[in-house]
């Protein structure tokens, strides 16, 4: 009789793990915890915004297999990247409606093989700066168009320009890969939608329209694709619902609200980024690392009791082309932004991973902006990587381990029951 429990019992048990794995493949949020298949899920990733852009090209596709390959080894789960790029040269959509089929297969092959090797991505859905167009493009399309628009802000206040962007969030959530067959919105492979990459409405420093255009945008994606989770592709920066806060900005304001813009409803999780090195040119390592270190312990714990959302510092980093850099310096920085995500993963808080600036493959020259991180010429680094990976991995399997104790006391239960 003894046997014939045991056995009635792990046969339930490998029947409803299974059933659990299968059926739900997509990342979803649960309080400040990500979640997939019923257990805390980390982010520990990368960025590598060009993996569209080079997959369009069957002679240089093997870079983005190999970077993809190198992340998968180094235990990275998410990386994010463009599926933008407007107007200019090879760009993915010409004019508003009008897309360059070679470059989506670009990005049907980056997502082809991030699905390969475990990888989720979150996918960017336009720039905020000129670099691949951005917003200054749409408000130049709507001017050939008749409009007579004078600031590149419009682009979050103009009806036409507003129509030209949700068109293109239709394009891409709808697109079916060429490769899987999977239209966008029903691809596990995707963790997330990004609005913007790093919005800002200087006009506005009030935040009242970066506030409408989030609320309008992310509820435009959900109506389309309910599957995937939204985030606005903030930098992080207070605004005037918490006028206190401001004191950790750096000293600028660019008209959005970390809490309120967060606060939304249809924004699933919130994003930071951190660059010290940037915002305080004038300051030296020291100064800098304090300042760092304020930035990560105030959003983590804003995540944590006023958001009440996963919060991932989707950009960090520290550029080699500032005078004096060691490697050491670099190193600083990416243990200190692991360990306040550890710790605050560790206790079960909201602080669910990071994202480097930037992954490249090896015979990227051309892309290097001084912040990149190819494994094989940075070993140190690399091994703080794949560390964290290592790190984040535990805490993951201890609750999976705890859920998998809950699911065993629920089967034996129902069998007790059942005698």
């Amino acid at each position: 009789m003894k046997l014939w429990f045991y056995f009635i019992y792990f046969l339930y048990l490998f029947l409803y793990v299974r059933a659990d794995v299968i059926s739900d493949g997509f990342i979803k949020t649960k309080g400040v915890h990500f979640m997939l298949n019923g257990s805390p899920f980390y982010a520990n990733g990368f960025n590598a915004y060009w993996l569209m852009y080079i997959g369009s090209g069957q002679s240089q596709r093997d870079k983005v297999s190999s970077a993809l390959q190198d992340a998968a080894r180094h235990g990275l789960t998410v990386g994010r990247t463009w599926a933008f790029s407007d107007g200019g040269y090879s760009p993915l959509q010409y004019h508003p409606g009008s897309y360059n089929e070679n470059m989506f297969q670009g990005l049907d092959f980056a997502i082809s093989e991030a699905e390969k090797n475990g990888i989720k991505l979150i996918l960017s859905l336009v720039n905020n700066y000129n670099d691949f167009g951005g917003k200054k493009q749409y408000v130049d399309w709507a001017n050939t168009q008749g409009q007579s628009l004078t600031s590149e802000d419009d682009f979050f206040k103009n009806a036409a320009v507003k129509s030209y962007f949700k068109n293109h969030i239709k394009a891409v959530l709808t697109r079916r890969n060429s490769i899987s067959g999977v239209e966008y919105k029903d691809d596990p492979t995707i963790m997330a939608w990004e609005l913007m990459n790093e919005p800002r409405c200087q006009s506005d420093p009030s935040g009242s329209t970066m506030q409408a255009w989030i609320t309008e945008m992310a509820s435009y994606v959900k109506s389309i694709d309910n599957n995937h989770l939204v985030e606005a592709g903030l930098e992080g920066f207070y605004g005037h619902s918490d006028a206190q806060k401001q004191q950790f900005n750096p000293n600028f304001q660019v008209g959005t609200d970390f809490i309120a813009n967060n606060q939304i409803p249809e924004i699933d999780f919130a994003t930071v980024h951190s660059y010290p090195d940037q915002w305080l040119t004038g300051a030296d390592d020291e100064a800098q690392l304090n300042f760092l270190n304020d930035w990560l312990r105030v959003h983590i714990e804003d995540a944590q009791s006023i958001l009440k959302k996963p919060l991932i510092f989707a950009e960090f980093g520290k550029t080699y082309k500032t005078p004096g850099f060691t490697p050491e310096q670099r190193d600083l920085v990416f243990n200190t932004v692991y360990s306040y995500i550890f710790r605050s993963a560790r206790s079960g808080g909201a602080a669910a991973g990071g994202l480097f600036w930037q992954l490249m493959a090896e015979g990227m020259d051309s892309y290097r902006d001084g912040y990149e991180i190819i494994f094989s010429e940075s070993p140190n680094v690399s091994d703080i990587i794949f560390q964290q990976s290592k790190r984040l991995n535990k805490i993951r399997k201890m609750y999976a381990r705890l859920r998998n104790i809950e699911k065993w006391k629920r089967a034996r239960d129902k069998i007790d029951h059942g005698n």
